[in-house]
Order: structure tokens, then C-alpha cells, then sequence
């Protein structure tokens, strides 16, 4: 049994500890999980639903009212899948598709000015996410050693694009 990327994100917040639906989309937020995984308000109730199907998390059966929130729990199943497929995530390199990759194969269809002026673009774009990163991580602080590696790891690949990018701006004459 494999679990994709957003679920195991999902499985490892309930792992954590239990939560529901409502309080998953608020870490999600909190963390700034959306910057580097795709989870769409609406995809979290469904993936508690596939994981809740596969007997991976369970869901308290008292509820107090019809407005009380479902709270789920990681079933020891559960717990042992998200702990493989974390370590399986984290040793296999996988080619992740990324649109950059697609512009740069397609360079030649744009003039050297516009691709010039796009990537100082992109340059300061990268920029500003190096600054937000750094100031979610601060605003969070102190954070649990899982999340100051998401952190690092987020940072330096973006300190690693800003270099690659540098080295191709274009440099005024002036």
C-alpha cells in the first residue's frame, strides 16, 4: 500500500496528533504546507475519507451534537504506513516536472531581450519567496525540528535557484 504526497501529509498531521478537518486547513495554513505541497481546502475531506476507508485513521464515534467535528485519529496501521512512506520519501530521488524546466527547453521561441527581462523577473520573485520563507520561519519559532528541516530544505533550494539566475542576469552597462 503506497500513499501519495498528499497523503501522507494528511496521515502525518493526524500522526502528530488527532485533529479534524477544520484544524488540518489551519496547520496547512499556519505552516505554509500549500508552498510546497498541493492540498486544496476541499482535497483535505477527501483524503480523510480515502485514509478513513483504508483503515489508517479512525474518527471518534461519540459526537456531542450534529455541529461537533469528526476528530480522527492515526490507527496503528496507519502510524507504521506513514512512518515507511516517510522514510521512502525522503531516500528516493524522484524528477519532480516543473513548468521552469519546460521554459528554459523552449528558450528559442522568445528574443534574448524578453528572456533576459524574464529571468530577472523570476530573480525577484525568488527574492521575495527567500524573504517570506525566512519570516514564516521566525514568525513560527521555536518549531519542532520536522518543521526547521522543511524550512532549511525550502530555503536552500531557493538560495540555490537565486544563485543559478545571478549568474545568467543580464548586467547594465551602466
Amino acid at each position: 500500500m503506497t500513499l501519495t504526497a498528499t497523503e501522507l501529509t494528511v496521515l502525518g498531521l493526524i500522526a502528530e496528533q488527532p485533529r479534524h478537518g477544520y484544524n488540518l486547513e489551519q496547520i496547512i495554513e499556519q505552516r505554509g504546507i500549500r508552498r510546497w505541497a498541493d492540498i486544496g481546502f476541499s482535497s483535505i475531506y477527501y483524503v480523510l475519507a480515502k485514509l478513513e476507508k483504508r483503515g489508517l485513521i479512525s474518527a471518534d464515534s461519540a459526537r456531542a451534537s450534529m455541529r461537533s467535528r469528526r476528530v480522527f485519529h492515526a490507527t496503528e496501521e496507519g502510524c507504521d504506513l506513514a512512518a515507511s512512506a516517510t522514510l521512502d520519501f525522503i531516500v528516493t530521488a524522484q524528477s519532480v516536472p516543473h513548468p521552469f524546466l519546460v521554459g528554459l527547453a523552449n528558450k528559442t521561441l522568445v528574443t534574448k531581450q524578453a528572456y533576459n527581462q524574464a529571468i530577472l523577473n523570476r530573480l525577484a520573485q525568488i527574492e521575495g519567496k527567500i524573504v517570506a520563507v525566512t519570516e514564516a520561519e521566525h514568525s513560527q519559532a521555536p518549531l519542532p525540528e520536522h518543521a526547521r528541516e522543511v524550512f532549511s530544505y525550502s530555503l536552500a533550494l531557493l538560495k540555490a535557484e537565486r544563485t543559478w539566475l545571478a549568474e545568467r542576469a543580464p548586467v547594465s552597462d551602466d
